[in-house]
């Protein structure tokens, strides 16, 4: 995987981040179908990656704070299982225009890395099962690939069971 060099004005918010950290990463790019069912399930089709390597960044409030969850696009969050790893009670999904003034992106284009606001971030512990995973580079139709462990250190995360098949 060969660093990629994106520059300011021509990368997003996430590019930029990993640019500045020195990290490998590499940028797919595909047309995004706006009648998609599924931001996830569409860019793992467009790229030809297992959707098991594909994850999507969803935001949840956990006893009130806004927090971060990265889960494969083939499942779904489990929100008890989220509220644990992030040490609360209770988890209910953010409300998506908070999600978006929080991250400075846009539903469907929300990428853990590069937000406003730094939050605290729980991976799932599937991802760890991957040389690389895929995750929103800030943009609907654009992703990066990165290794599971330059994600999780970039987002500070907790690594936790959180996901669902």
């Amino acid at each position: 995987m060969a660093k990629k060099k994106q520059k300011q004005s021509g990368g997003t918010p996430a590019t930029v981040a990993l640019t500045a950290a020195g990290r490998e990463f590499t940028v797919h790019s595909y047309e995004h179908d706006p009648a998609a069912p599924s931001y996830g399930e569409e860019a793992a089709q467009a790229m030809g990656v297992e959707p098991t390597r594909v994850f999507k960044t969803l935001l949840a409030e956990v006893d009130g704070a806004l927090t971060v969850a990265i889960v494969p696009v083939a499942g779904s969050l489990d929100l008890k299982a989220l509220a644990s790893a992030a040490g609360g009670k209770r988890a209910v999904m953010a409300d998506p225009a908070a999600a978006e003034r929080a991250t400075g992106y846009v539903r469907g284009g929300i990428s853990p890395l590069g937000q406003r606001r730094k939050l605290p971030t729980v991976l799932d512990a599937s991802a760890a099962e991957h040389a690389t995973v895929c995750v929103s580079a800030g943009r609907r139709g654009l992703e990066i690939e990165l290794s599971p462990a330059d994600l999780a250190a970039l987002t500070e995360a907790v690594t936790a069971p959180i996901g669902r098949d």
